[in-house]
């Protein structure tokens, strides 16, 4: 009985993560959601188990939601346009200007928004820009390629910008404030190093001057809102709309150091946003019930109901075993084998489960205080940025594959390995360094 048990959990799990990979443009919750049923049936997952895995999760599910939230009303703003706007107009005719300004929004956006979000909102602005400007296909891969890239890895400086990141939090104990003292540093380090690589191997293939540049304008007769013209008005009105956005970013933190929950500094936040909106546009709030993508709740606790049925059968008490001697030692040795065992398992099954398996055996491991934080934020290292050697490391990427695809850009296999067998593992390693010195200074 208990074989057979252990036989459908790791089916369950396999078969979740391959129809993922296999059908991404398939709502990711559903065969998650098919997975946990098995998984239950099982028996490797308990209803007691149940009420855990809910406790574990719904801070960092609440959290994500009210920011996706906040990011649907800036889109009705207009904001997302206007900024592609702003873009066109600061690069000034440069290719070279417009690489370095897309690559700072897609890491603002990440900041204000998440990774998935960031990707879902930037790649379709950066689609419509560069064929605005009459960009070849070639020319245009630089520009969406590396704005995929900081997006994505972007979500590595602050727990907050990914739902995976939030949950592992919960597990290791550690507040939002305390990650982004260890983190935002040797992460931003690491981001900026990155950004650098992508430059110096697109550079040959960035266009030295864009065509068309200044075509592309939005008209405000064709933005919601009309009201707030002209030009200089409206650009104050977003300025206004960013900077609030910004404070309640950093309430989050505020509300992590003195303990006041997250999630609720959050929901506050969006329902502000949603008041705002509401006065401006007139459009009641009510339409966040259709429009927010509430599949990503359903998601993360069916995924973790499949580690969590990983878990019960073992899993980690072999990966303890495998890890412990290592562990054990100095703090960088902790740190790179972590954040590169990240990197591997995050490639092969995708960062979300990687991380949530990682973080579980990190806790059942016996580390003292500080080599726990440190192997933790070290695989968060490896599950944001090093799972992004391969399209297939992240649901981020996946679906930033399948919008190009839509969008009339196809970027092989070889194409992207091409460029992140360069770029990542050396950003990887320079990270996990910086972070063991960072925190050792810090402590």
């Amino acid at each position: 009985m208990h074989d057979l048990m252990v036989i459908i959990t790791i089916c369950s799990f396999i078969l979740t993560v391959g129809f993922i990979y296999w059908r991404p443009n398939v709502n990711e919750a559903i065969p998650a959601t098919i997975g946990a049923f098995f998984v239950l049936l099982s028996g490797s997952v308990t209803l007691t188990d149940l009420w855990k895995i809910t406790e574990t999760i719904s801070g960092a599910a609440i959290t994500i939601i009210a920011t996706i939230v906040m990011a649907i009303v800036l889109e009705s703003f207009g904001f997302f346009n206007w900024s592609a706007e702003v873009l066109t107009r600061k690069a000034r005719g440069s290719g070279i200007r417009l690489f370095w300004l897309t690559n700072l929004f897609c890491f603002l956006m990440t900041l204000f928004v998440n990774n998935d979000g960031s990707i879902l909102i930037t790649t379709p602005i950066l689609l419509l820009l560069l064929k605005k400007m009459g960009l070849k296909t070639h020319q245009k891969i630089p520009y969406l390629l590396s704005g995929a890239l900081v997006a994505t890895a972007s979500s590595a400086p602050i727990g907050v910008s990914n739902i995976v990141n939030l949950i592992a939090l919960k597990i290791v104990h550690m507040d939002l404030y305390m990650h982004t003292a260890m983190m935002f540093v040797p992460a931003s380090l690491g981001l900026i190093l990155l950004t650098f690589l992508l430059f110096a191997v697109f550079y040959r293939a960035l266009p030295k001057k864009l065509p068309n540049a200044g075509q592309w304008n939005i008209t405000p007769g064709n933005h919601p809102l009309k009201d707030v013209s002209p030009q200089e008005n409206r650009s104050k009105f977003m300025r206004n709309i960013l900077i609030f956005v910004f404070c309640v970013r950093v309430s989050l933190f505020a509300a992590s150091f003195i303990h006041f929950p997250v999630s609720l500094m959050a929901v506050i936040g969006s329902l502000f946003l949603l008041g705002w909106r509401w006065i401006y546009l007139k459009i009641s709030p009510a339409d966040m019930l259709k429009k927010t993508p509430w599949y990503i709740l359903i998601f993360a606790f069916s995924m973790y109901v499949i580690i969590y049925g990983l878990n019960n059968i073992g899993l980690t008490e072999k990966l303890i075993h495998l890890l412990q001697p290592v562990m054990s030692g100095s703090l960088l040795d902790a740190s790179v084998l972590m954040g590169i065992l990240l990197s591997v398992l995050s490639n092969l099954f995708n960062n979300h489960p990687a991380l949530m398996v990682g973080t579980i055996t990190l806790t059942n491991m016996g580390l003292d205080p500080l080599t726990l934080k440190i192997s933790y934020l070290a695989s968060v290292i490896g599950s944001d940025v090093g799972s992004l050697l391969l399209p297939i490391g992240t649901l981020a990427t996946i679906m930033w594959m399948h919008i190009v695809r839509k969008g009339g850009v196809k970027i092989s296999w070889g194409q992207y390995l091409k460029v992140t067998a360069i770029v990542i593992p050396v950003t990887v390693i320079f990270t996990l360094v910086i972070l063991t010195y960072w925190v050792s200074w810090l402590f």
